[in-house]
């Protein structure tokens, strides 16, 4: 991984320690001249021990034993090449294209997905309507790590505003997308921040997106919905509960990977 713009991606995988060596002495290397990157993981590292400190279980017997036939059994291929990002009307200039999403790094995503599901299980469980929660909890976790670990996973990065991170990787064999995003703001009092996709300008509906826990500027969403043949997605700043259309200028539009 020689190029600055493949070092940018290995963020999460660095802050999971689950880089090889080489890889780790070369980012390493390169975090000591990038602010940004340093910024974020610092912010992945916290958000990982908040999740390790939230509960303590016991895992099962079994999930030692699934992991590693899992292991055997995917392969991870090197992507193609892709479309670049595109900047809104009022969001910064946004540059980037699409990078191969490293197989350690789709390994650790892998763990923090089922970690976010695990926690989400537990903290509900004693709630009346714990079991349905968590089952789409569940769902939700499995979709999302199905997308990254993808073999045919490819992904597209870019600055989004006020020099925040964004990247999206999609899945072609899944017909899914996942938005992950760093150093975002909060979003303002009695609005969030909705995802579209792009149907050749017409923004269709993706989900809201959520924060890794209170305070966090670290944002991993599975967008609703399949792909579709939709050409890029968006980010805009939207009401509480979100909207069926975009009620005000994008934040970003990025291009989806070929």
């Amino acid at each position: 991984m020689s190029s600055d713009a493949g070092l940018h991606t290995l963020t999460g995988a660095y802050a999971l320690h689950a880089l090889p060596e080489s890889e780790r002495r070369d980012f390493e290397r390169h975090l000591g001249d990038c602010e940004a990157c340093s910024v974020e993981v610092r912010e992945l590292s916290e958000t990982a021990t908040r999740l390790g400190l939230a509960v303590s279980a016991t895992p099962p017997r079994e999930l030692r034993e699934r992991v590693l036939t899992e292991i055997a059994t995917v392969r991870q291929e090197p992507p193609s090449g892709g479309r670049g990002v595109r900047s809104g009307s009022t969001g910064r200039g946004v540059r980037g294209g699409p990078a191969r999403w490293p197989r350690f790094a789709l390994a650790a995503s892998l763990v923090a997905a089922a970690g976010f599901g695990g926690v989400a299980v537990w903290q509900h469980q004693e709630a009346q309507d714990a079991q349905e929660t968590a089952r789409a909890t569940q769902r939700q976790s499995e979709q999302l790590a199905q997308v990254l670990a993808a073999p045919d996973a490819q992904s597209s990065s870019g600055t989004l505003k006020d020099g925040a991170k964004g990247t999206v990787v999609v899945s072609k064999s899944q017909d899914r997308a996942v938005f992950l995003a760093s150093g975002l703001a909060e979003a303002p009092s009695g609005k969030v921040y909705q995802l579209w996709f792009d149907d050749d300008g017409t923004m269709r509906p993706a989900g809201l997106m959520k924060a890794a826990g209170p305070s966090s500027t670290t944002y991993t969403t599975l967008l609703d919905g399949p792909v579709d043949g939709a050409t890029g997605m968006g980010i805009t700043v939207e009401p509480a509960g979100g909207s069926a259309q975009p009620t005000s200028e994008p934040l970003a539009l990025m291009h989806l990977p070929a």
